[in-house]
């Protein structure tokens, strides 16, 4: 037999699959606290200790490990015009797998300055300027950041006619320092690969001892990248195919945490009637886009705030009951609702995230109205007619009508500008294998696909 040792050392729990390749089956998956502030070993080998040994003991061929741990891969991006090349830089940053911790445009301050100590980001993203285009802005921010009283490791994917200039000033401050391709070489051209793969690349070569993770590398092979990008890479995988074997074609994952909802789209986003023009930069086929004020422990007040009187109204809760639960979620992050009354909060709280989170990642249409009449402008991914939507996530995995609160992520009538998928079929991660799949395409692409479309349970 086979053993496949999949990890996933998260912020909270350090959840592992184990698969046996050959028959194409998982064995067993399990999760425990993760323990990154003594030893990350002790919270992988606890939650191995939950999944029954065979007999003759586990014969690991590959063990592969996502991480994000310790607040996950955090980034800081700046470019030079908010719209364009910041907004590049940032599409960059997330499709590495990164959480964005700002995102600066135009010649950075004394208070960006300021801004990136207090943040104490694991890499700095540095863009500017199309390829013949601005030059100043990439060396004048190149310098600013050698004010910088730390040095941290740099990205730099901007204007290829003068970043290798960039990347020779800021070696003088900075460790490591890698050149890129220009996020944006052209107007509103996005080339963003280079840039991601330089920060998986960073990632795997500083970040993981900087966070404590090199001391499972006795153990495991290597942390191969950032959790979010392991999951991102089963969504692509799950949609395209491989190989002979087809995919179910374009999708929508949508991943609700404690602390963040992230979602994840693999569609070109076209729009889906005739007349309607695109506006702003050219979308992703594979997007990932964060919510940090969308989680269902510590981000509950935010969420709720973001909700206005959405979840009172969904409740039928008087907001002083609202609160009284809230001061819960606070208090006790790891908080497990116990009768009906709690459970019916965490439906509703978890509605909520797939609801706002869904919103803000799908595209809008706007009417515009010109001498010759009324048009239609479309800005961003037009999801309505997505065929297949996937939930993972506590409160989806540990909920008995876990469609209840996927209906969140549904197109609404009432809001018909909103491009939200209008007839999917919704699926559920039940054993929390997405990473996990990420982490098996990179040596088994095609039992990875297989596995995922015999898990993933249909609702």
């Amino acid at each position: 037999m086979q053993h496949i040792l999949l990890i996933d050392f998260g912020s909270t729990y350090t959840k592992i699959t184990v698969v046996e390749l050959e028959r194409e089956e998982i064995l067993g998956t399990a999760a425990a606290g993760t323990t990154i502030d003594t030893n990350i070993m002790e919270g992988l080998n606890q939650a191995l200790a939950q999944i029954p040994e065979p007999e003759g003991g586990w014969n690991f061929v590959r063990k592969l490990a996502c991480s994000s741990a310790a607040g996950g891969l955090k980034i800081i991006a700046s470019g030079l015009v908010k719209e364009l090349t910041a907004e590049a830089a940032r599409r960059a940053a997330l499709g590495a797998g990164a959480r964005i911790l700002e995102v600066f445009s135009y010649e950075l301050t004394a208070q960006d300055l300021d801004k990136i100590v207090a943040a104490k980001p694991d890499i700095l993203l540095l863009a500017g300027g199309t390829d013949g285009g601005n030059k100043e802005i990439l060396l004048k921010n190149a310098e600013r950041l050698c004010e910088l009283p730390l040095s941290l490791p740099v990205v730099v994917a901007g204007n290829k006619t003068v970043s290798s200039q960039a990347v020779e000033i800021l070696k003088l401050h900075h460790a490591p320092v890698v050149r890129a391709d220009n996020v944006m070489p052209e107007l509103n051209v996005l080339d963003v690969d280079s840039a991601r793969k330089a920060i998986r690349d960073l990632f795997l070569s500083h970040i993981i001892q900087a966070k404590g993770l090199d001391k499972a590398e006795a153990f495991i092979e290597r942390v191969l990248m950032p959790t979010p990008a392991a999951v991102l890479s089963a969504a692509e995988l799950l949609a395209k195919g491989y190989g002979e074997e087809e995919g179910w074609g374009e999708l929508l994952i949508i991943d609700v945490g404690g602390a963040t909802t992230d979602v994840h789209s693999i569609a070109k986003g076209d729009p889906s009637k005739p007349g309607v023009m695109l506006k702003g930069l050219p979308e992703p086929y594979a997007k990932r886009t964060v919510e940090g004020d969308l989680g269902m422990r510590y981000s509950a007040e935010s969420l709720v705030e973001a909700s206005g009187h959405h979840l009172t109204q969904y409740l039928g809760w008087s907001t002083e009951e609202v609160n009284a639960q809230l001061k819960i979620c606070k208090q006790e992050p790891w908080w497990v609702p116990k009768n009906q009354r709690e459970n019916q909060f965490d439906t509703g709280l978890g509605r909520m995230a797939v609801e706002l989170a869904v919103k803000r990642h799908a595209g809008t249409l706007e009417v515009v109205y010109t001498p010759f009449g009324a048009s239609y402008v479309q800005q961003g991914k037009d999801l309505t007619q997505l065929p297949v939507v996937i939930g993972t996530g506590g409160v989806l995995l540990h909920h008995s009508r876990p469609t209840e609160i996927l209906g969140g992520a549904l197109f609404d009538s009432a809001e018909p500008t909103l491009l939200k998928p209008q007839e999917p079929a919704f699926y559920l991660d039940q054993k929390y294998i997405l990473a996990a799949m990420g982490l098996l395409r990179e040596i088994a692409p095609l039992k990875a696909l297989r596995m995922m479309k015999k898990y993933l349970l249909k609702l």
